[in-house]
């Protein structure tokens, strides 16, 4: 990847949650990019992870706050203004949750509360994050804004539930949105459909070994890493992607084309 993709250009990165996650290598490969950003997520999670420590590495700060609260992204934004000098150019949406799945609720026996919960968290945040970021005026010109996604959202995945619908939101929102903040800012909204990945969040998922290891057999290219999906995030950020919005970015390898492989079909061939 060239040097200095990112340089000059400020942002928000939200959901690092951990080394494993997504969040956390994109804002590491931003860095190295020459970035400067701020880091955030909701408390409880901040407490769950190691978000500081993420912190101090690329020498930024942390702003607790709610993607869910209209009030707390006005604040996160205010006061990553103040730290950065000025407006953004980008911000990550990577921030999803399920307490049916993580309750064990079957998707025919779902916990209502919980489903708009997961909505509100997984998708209708993404539209606030928006929405205030709209209102505030906050982004550049030619800014840009991914929130991460699941094929889920296009296919049945029985195990994915009430968060294959938050992700088909999610995807609705970013072409909703990035027709607005194209006519008015020319700012570019994509979602990125990732390969199942080994994160605290994805494998958390009933059945993720053995799916992981599916797709890994069905992709040409096996499935992509999360610092590999951080690298395409950064692409994403960097104005060598000036004239892509309204996307959803399959980021997996090849899984999303692929019907079979002969993998797959070795497995099966001496079954009658």
């Amino acid at each position: 990847m060239p040097e200095n993709l990112l340089k000059g250009k400020k942002g928000i990165i939200t959901g690092a949650l951990d080394e494993n996650s997504i969040a956390w290598k994109t804002a590491l490969k931003a860095k190295e990019q020459g970035a400067k950003f701020v880091l955030t997520n909701a408390p409880i999670a901040m407490r769950m992870g190691a978000i500081n420590e993420l912190a101090k590495e690329c020498d930024t700060i942390v702003i607790p706050a709610d993607a869910t609260s209209v009030e707390d992204l006005e604040k996160l934004y205010d006061e990553a203004k103040e730290y950065l000098g000025g407006n953004f150019d980008f911000l990550l949406h990577s921030i999803g949750m399920s307490p049916n799945i993580r309750k064990g609720r079957a998707y025919g026996d779902l916990n209502y509360d919980w489903a708009m919960k997961s909505y509100d968290v997984s998708a209708v945040s993404f539209h606030k994050m928006m929405q205030v970021a709209e209102k505030k005026d906050i982004m550049n010109e030619w800014g840009s804004i991914v929130g991460l996604s699941y094929i889920a959202a296009q296919r049945v995945f029985p195990f994915y539930t009430d968060m294959a619908d938050a992700k088909a939101l999610l995807e609705s929102i970013a072409r909703g949105f990035g027709y607005r903040f194209g006519k008015s800012k020319k700012v570019r909204v994509n979602t990125i459909s990732q390969s199942p990945t080994v994160t605290t969040a994805g494998s958390g998922i009933g059945g993720f070994d053995a799916f992981y290891n599916f797709a890994d057999s069905v992709s040409p290219l096996g499935n992509a890493s999360a610092e590999a999906c951080a690298e395409y995030i950064v692409s994403l950020f960097s104005d060598f992607t000036r004239m892509v919005t309204m996307q959803n970015l399959y980021h997996d390898g090849g899984y999303s084309n692929t019907g079979i492989s002969e993998e797959i079909m070795e497995k099966f061939s001496d079954k009658k």
